[in-house]
């Protein structure tokens, strides 16, 4: 499943059979998402301009359709409705396609509507289902966070504005994050977004609140040409933390802006993460991805308790809902392997200063307890169960006292990297050293984290290879955790 036809369709004018009308462009190229073995959320946004115009990127009213085919010459293809993009919905285009079939490669493509002169009438891409869920198939996905378009475009500031430590200073800055380029050349499957997307609160002197500012936020970053480049081939799947909901380390409960609700709708209307028609869908899902890997996404932001609420049993991250329909479906599961992907650390450590997530005792630390508790009673593995974390801006590989192991990806640029604490370190969560760190960065430095998914082959067990890379694409550290009986 790892091959990919990377088929490039040509960009043409379009000639409108109506009177002439303004032309429309895709800056932010396309998007695909939560594809199933059936199924695929694709998005564009439509805008009145190629690239950037004063700081950001202006949306065009128009009328779309998505085509997709399993063939490059789009015979026999699945066309959508025509689909309205206006200012009310950011100009933005989104569809769900179902009727699909597993394991397929599948091309699509944008064409205009309704006299809309789109400047790329075949502007599109390609992506794969996943494979049936009974096929014990090679995959691998890439899993990164924590995408600091400030730190890196500009570099880290004071509130007057004043720049405190230097942005990426590379001639191809205009072309975004280079750790995109490392990832499309490793040709994964999919990727997932870990949260922190974006980040509403930097640069500090000029935070978004208003729904114009955080829509621009997301129009600026996905408008970096290696997004667009990526993200053209790669599906992906999503998550949100605090910097793409409010601010730093926010909860449903405090006061300012953006609101809660803002932060909320604004995550749904910029990433292709649940069905358009769904009416108040739930932003956590689970996705079988062939007969040895099952993810769970989870929700971290909008069912949580007030972070100063003393801990305790009535103190959660995730809600009553969301906690019961996680325990429920991790011991529906037959899959091999069972991997958990959090948009904040359960086995740390962390800063011993924060009080918003599992491994802080001034945070959930209750709930987590518990939850690795449960585990254990209900006796699911520990060489079968893993979690992935976004949130730390360090890579690091973690074994909590009960042995689940947890995986960082850390920030994807290095502008936005630190080092972490250590097991033993008095200002950590840790500081009895219960943790047990097989690896963490020696050095700040972004990056990301590949699994590759590898089935039974010449009578060893199907395993699953965790790879932490630097933002060059380097590999930084390889462990394999295999399917023993």
């Amino acid at each position: 499943m790892n091959s990919k036809c990377l088929a490039v369709f040509a960009l043409l004018p379009f000639l409108a059979s109506t009177s002439p009308a303004a032309t429309v462009y895709l800056a932010q190229g396309t998007i695909v998402g939560e594809v199933t073995q059936t199924s695929a959320i694709l998005q564009a946004r439509l805008t009145a301009a190629d690239s950037p115009r004063d700081g950001d990127v202006p949306g065009a009213e128009g009328t779309v359709f998505f085509e997709v085919s399993t063939s490059p010459d789009f015979v026999r293809a699945i066309k959508t409705l025509n689909l309205t993009a206006k200012a009310e919905n950011d100009y933005i285009a989104k569809a769900l396609v179902s009727k699909l079939q597993p394991g397929t490669q599948y091309y699509y493509r944008v064409s205009g509507a309704r006299g809309t002169a789109l400047a790329s009438i075949a502007y599109g891409g390609s992506f794969q289902t996943l494979p049936p869920r009974d096929a014990a198939t090679r995959l691998s996905f890439v899993v990164g966070n924590c995408m600091n378009y400030a730190f890196f475009q500009v570099g880290q500031t004071k509130k007057d504005g004043t720049v405190t430590k230097a942005g990426y200073q590379g001639a191809d800055k205009n072309l975004g994050y280079p750790a995109m380029d490392a990832i499309l050349g490793l040709k994964p499957d999919f990727f997932v977004g870990a949260g922190d997307n974006v980040y509403y609160d930097h640069p500090g002197h000029t935070p978004a609140k208003t729904q114009a500012e955080l829509r621009r936020k997301w129009h600026e970053q996905f408008v970096q040409p290696r997004l667009v480049k990526l993200f053209k081939f790669t599906p992906t799947y999503w998550l949100k933390d605090d910097h793409d909901y409010r601010w730093n380390d926010s909860d449903p409960s405090l006061p300012g802006e953006p609101s809660h609700a803002l932060g909320i709708q604004t995550y749904f209307e910029q990433l292709p993460v649940v069905d358009p028609e769904e009416w108040r869908p739930d932003p956590y899902r689970t996705h079988r991805l062939n007969k040895l890997v099952q993810i769970w996404l989870v929700e971290g932001r909008d069912y949580r308790s007030p972070n100063k609420t003393p801990d305790g049993p009535e103190k959660s991250i995730w809600g009553a809902r969301q906690k019961q329909w996680l325990q429920e479906t991790l011991l529906e599961s037959d899959a091999t392997f069972k991997i958990l992907l959090s948009p904040t650390p359960m086995v740390g450590p962390d800063d011993a200063s924060k009080g918003d997530n599992h491994v802080n005792q001034k945070g959930f630390r209750h709930e987590g307890d518990a939850f690795f508790r449960w585990l254990a009673e209900n006796k699911i593995r520990t060489d079968r169960f893993f979690i992935i974390t976004g949130d730390r801006h360090w890579k690091y590989h973690s074994v909590h006292p009960s042995g689940y192991e947890e995986f960082s990806c850390g920030a994807l640029n290095t502008e936005n990297s630190r080092l972490g604490r250590n097991p033993g370190d008095g200002k950590s969560t840790d500081p009895e050293a219960k943790v047990k760190q097989l690896y963490t960065d020696k050095q700040p430095v972004g990056g990301f984290l590949k699994i590759n998914v590898r089935p039974a082959e010449r009578g060893e067990p199907a395993d699953l290879q965790f790879v932490l890379h630097d933002d060059k694409g380097a590999t930084l550290y390889k462990v394999e955790r295999a399917a023993k009986q």
